[in-house]
This record gives structure tokens, C-alpha cells and sequence, in this order.
């Protein structure tokens, strides 16, 4: 059976690299960022645009502006979540099936809101990805377009990094180098290495 490892951490907290670092290893990864961006050229198009006109430009969901329509506005990111989180379900179940059928002893889901959304009961064990607040503030705003209250914004929807380091079973602290996570990455896979999965039951919830 395949083992599952949720993958999360809060912004700027380098959980993309560390799944490229799974990746390098072989290791399937499940990117529900991605699978949102992707949503966002075609299944989720119509039904976003009728919850938010104006943010579909050129057949495609505008992300800074369907970003400034939710950004602040509680009820406005419920129902958008009402549209996401459904296919991207949908797509991480998909997921899953490719990886038992072709026999992978392990998968990754790299979740965002893995335990703010209770994902973790779809995992077999849970990975935080962390590093120092202050690393933290200086990676997220040196993004593109991130400001002060958008960086708060996004902050008041993820839970605290302490709570998330104490719910892990793994942690991969990306606040040294590449290498070192590298490091970390490979002993996880040495730790997880022929365990089998037990987490289909609750993965064909999804299905359901």
C-alpha cells in the first residue's frame, strides 16, 4: 500500500523546494497549489466567474484580481473555497489511484491548509516544513506584489508555525541551505523506507 506524507507549512516557509527535493528522489508529489493554478485555466473558470464577475479575463481566472475580490472578505473566500476545494479533491484522489496503481510505496501531498482543513486524517503522517519568523517575513515579502496586509491576511488563515511543529511527525527546517534540507529529506525516506500505507480508507472517502 501507498504511504501518504502530508507535506505543509506556512508561507514562505520553503515547502516547494522541499517537495522538489522528494521529487528529485523519485517520490510522486501531489502540488494542490498547482492543481488550483490549473483549475483556474479551466474547470473552475465558469463557476468563478459567476461568483466573482470581472476577474475571468481572456477565458482564464485573474489570481491578483480574484486575490483583491477575497483579500479581507470572510464570506468571499468561503464561497470561492466552496468551488476550489471540491476539485482539487477530485484531482489529489485522481492522485492517489495513479500512485497505487503503479505500485509507489510513497506519496506526497503538498497542502497548504493540510491542518487547518483537518487533511491530516487523509495522510499516514504529516511533514511541516518550517523555518524562523523572521526568515519567514524576509522570503514572503520579497515576492512580487506582497504587501504588508496581504502577508497579515494570509497569516490569520494559517495556524501558528509552534502548533504546526508540535502536530508533525516529520519536520524540515529549510532555514540553512538546500543541502541541508536535502539532508533532512533523505533521512525522512531512510525513516519511511518499506512502511506500508493505511490511509486508503480514508482517501476513498474522497470518492465517495
Amino acid at each position: 500500500m501507498t504511504f501518504i506524507l502530508g507535506l505543509t507549512g506556512s508561507i514562505g516557509m520553503g515547502k516547494s523546494t522541499t517537495s522538489s527535493l522528494f521529487r528529485e528522489r523519485g517520490v510522486p508529489v501531489h502540488d494542490a497549489d498547482a492543481s488550483v493554478h490549473a483549475l483556474y485555466r479551466g474547470p473552475a473558470v465558469g463557476p468563478i466567474g459567476e461568483a466573482f464577475p470581472g476577474v475571468v479575463r481572456d477565458g482564464v481566472v485573474d489570481r491578483q484580481a480574484l486575490s483583491a475580490a477575497v483579500l479581507g472578505n470572510p464570506e468571499a473566500l468561503r464561497r470561492l473555497e466552496t468551488i476550489i476545494h471540491p476539485l482539487v479533491r477530485e484531482a489529489e484522489a485522481a492522485f492517489l489511484r495513479r500512485c497505487r496503481e503503479t505500485g509507489a510505496g510513497l506519496a506526497v501531498l503538498d497542502v497548504p491548509l493540510l491542518l487547518e482543513t483537518q487533511g491530516e486524517s487523509r495522510c499516514d503522517a504529516v511533514l511541516v516544513v518550517s523555518a524562523p519568523a523572521e526568515i519567514q517575513r524576509q522570503r514572503v515579502l520579497a515576492r512580487p506584489g506582497m504587501t504588508e496586509e496581504k502577508f497579515a491576511a494570509i497569516l490569520a488563515r494559517q495556524m501558528p508555525d509552534a502548533q504546526k511543529r508540535q502536530r508533525a511527525h516529520f519536520i524540515v527546517d529549510t532555514a540553512r541551505s538546500v543541502l541541508a534540507a536535502r539532508r533532512q529529506v533523505g533521512s525522512i525516506l531512510s525513516v519511511l523506507a518499506g512502511r506500508p500505507g493505511h490511509s486508503e480508507k480514508n482517501e476513498a472517502k474522497t470518492d465517495a
